[in-house]
């Protein structure tokens, strides 16, 4: 290969990398966007709700663990939500106090208590994010289940990534 032929296969490899090194700044950026607006959604759930983001967001872990037929103990909650077991007892106490949660032994231990979110936090809940979930639908119906199992595969690496990072 002559030095000319060699200069340009190296500009082209050259325009390339920074082709995909942009493209992985602008992943980056809308990974950051969706997590910034996921958390936006999180606030104003709680808003309308009027209750902590914190106590938001365990709400939702309590509901989604109860509806995959796997209800949590406080215990197990405060492991998802990251909370001391004195924090979780008062996070468990303000839902109750606000009607969003049911704490019910239902094991032949009395001591163990597992959580439900009660019919009126479900309710809220759809009303809330069932114009999102219908348009993440819409969107994720365009594409097929090949390239939505890289989308997915390429997630569970990041989110592999970050929680290797948060030890």
């Amino acid at each position: 290969m002559t030095r000319r032929g060699q200069a340009g296969d190296d500009r082209m490899e050259e325009r390339a990398r920074e082709a995909a090194m942009a493209q992985h700044t602008r992943l980056a950026e809308e990974l950051r966007a969706y997590g910034a607006s996921f958390n936006e959604l999180g606030r104003r759930f709680a808003d309308r709700l009027g209750i902590h983001l914190t106590d938001a967001f365990a709400l939702m872990e309590i509901a989604k663990a109860e509806s995959e037929g796997a209800p949590l103990s406080p215990a197990q909650l405060g492991k998802r939500v990251a909370l001391s077991s004195g924090a979780m007892t008062a996070l468990v106490n303000r839902l109750e106090e606000h009607g969003y949660v049911s704490r019910v032994r239902e094991h032949a231990d009395r001591r163990v208590v597992t959580l439900y979110a009660r019919a009126r936090a479900k309710e809220l809940a759809e009303e809330f994010f069932g114009p999102i979930v219908q348009r993440q639908e819409q969107l994720l119906g365009r594409y097929t289940q090949e390239q939505l199992h890289h989308v997915e595969t390429f997630l569970a690496g990041m989110r592999a990534a970050m929680d290797e990072q948060l030890g």
